[in-house]
């Protein structure tokens, strides 16, 4: 089979004919909320909107020790329109008692029960839109990836670590974790590509602006494409960069995250020169942490299931580690899931954080 040249931006259409992906769930084709377009290695890319549902309430002790708690519930949240007296993260409360839920679209005082997939990601119950089919035969869901709702668990895990901070976050996708550390950092880069996924990250940050609000966060949505040296500064071009907001970039920030990005050998690849990219132009050490998951596909290539693609990851975080330019070293280490789990997923043990160390050499 022929394998078409390689794309020169990340959300133009290829296919690679060695890769089936387990993990792609066409769901009712005739909901708009469905694909929009295939990315870099023909891969749907769907849209997802969310806010998130916060209660005060303590979670159990099996849930305080991490691991496979599906059964994670929250009690009805108040509403962040109703002066409740809950204190969302990044409050200046402690996080310690925070379960979160991902909920309806709405404004109201209805919460949604979080459900779980087949797979155990985290479907998003929505209303449908106006223009929509007032009577569904059920009720629209969207995805929300499992290695994301991990990532952000860390995040309200380690609050510590992103308190007062200029973050950036690499194909944020519905922008869950950037917006969960906006709850404690000052400033959060939430960057992909695609004026599509941009807006809808947008729309979501706009949804749960509460959160960061009360932590005195900011999110800005902003193009990274990989697969390009330079940032968009063109103001023509939608979510385009400032000189200022590369300026505060370059500057201030201290910590970079990513989670579910590495489904692909060549995307893979441009995550990690992306990293390196950075990390030699920010002023100051940073840490990278890195959300994946161990999937197994059948690739026609062996005509066998393997783990091709988290295997390439692994040897890309060894190739890091060992990189030698006498200005950064990296550091490479595993963090271990037993935080506390807070919000609705199956941690199942295919999850996996990596975090990256970017100190000068001295």
């Amino acid at each position: 089979m022929v394998q078409l040249a390689p794309a020169v931006a990340m959300d133009e259409v290829t296919f690679r004919s060695d890769t089936v992906l387990s993990d792609v769930h066409l769901y009712t084709p005739n909901h708009r909320h469905l694909m929009v377009r295939l990315n870099s290695v023909g891969q749907p890319v769907f849209l997802s909107q969310f806010k998130l549902l916060w209660s005060q309430d303590s979670w159990t002790d099996s849930g305080a020790k991490g691991g496979d708690h599906g059964d994670v519930h929250t009690k009805e949240p108040p509403s962040a329109e109703t002066g409740s007296t809950g204190s969302p993260p990044g409050s200046g409360h402690s996080n310690e008692g925070f379960s979160l839920q991902a909920g309806a679209d709405t404004t109201g005082r209805e919460a949604a029960e979080a459900q779980l997939d087949e797979d155990g990601d985290l479907d998003v119950v929505r209303r449908p839109r106006a223009a929509s089919d007032p009577n569904p035969a059920g009720p629209p869901r969207d995805k929300v990836w499992r290695g994301a709702l991990l990532l952000a668990d860390y995040i309200l895990f380690r609050q510590d670590l992103f308190r007062g901070c200029t973050a950036l976050e690499l194909g944020a996708g519905t922008g869950l974790a950037s917006i969960i550390a906006a709850t404690a950092a000052r400033t959060v880069y939430c960057t992909d590509v695609g004026a599509d996924l941009l807006a809808m990250c947008q729309r979501n940050i706009a949804l749960n602006s509460h959160l960061a609000a009360a932590g005195g966060g900011v999110v800005k949505v902003k193009e990274l494409d990989w697969l390009k040296d330079d940032l968009c500064t063109d103001p023509e071009v939608p979510f385009s960069w400032s000189q200022e907001e590369i300026s505060d970039l370059y500057n201030h920030t201290t910590i970079l995250f990513a989670a579910e990005v590495f489904y692909d050998d060549d995307l893979t690849d441009a995550v990690f020169k992306t990293l390196s990219r950075l990390a030699h132009r920010l002023k100051n050490a940073c840490t990278a942490i890195l959300s994946v998951e161990k999937r197994l596909n059948f690739t026609l290539r062996h005509l066998d299931v393997t783990c091709e693609a988290y295997d390439h990851f692994r040897s890309c975080l060894r190739a890091l580690e060992q990189l030698a330019d006498g200005k950064l070293r990296f550091v490479v280490e595993p963090v271990e899931a037993s935080f506390p789990q807070l919000l609705v997923y199956e941690r199942i043990q295919q999850l996996e954080l990596w975090k990256i160390i970017a100190e000068p050499v001295t």
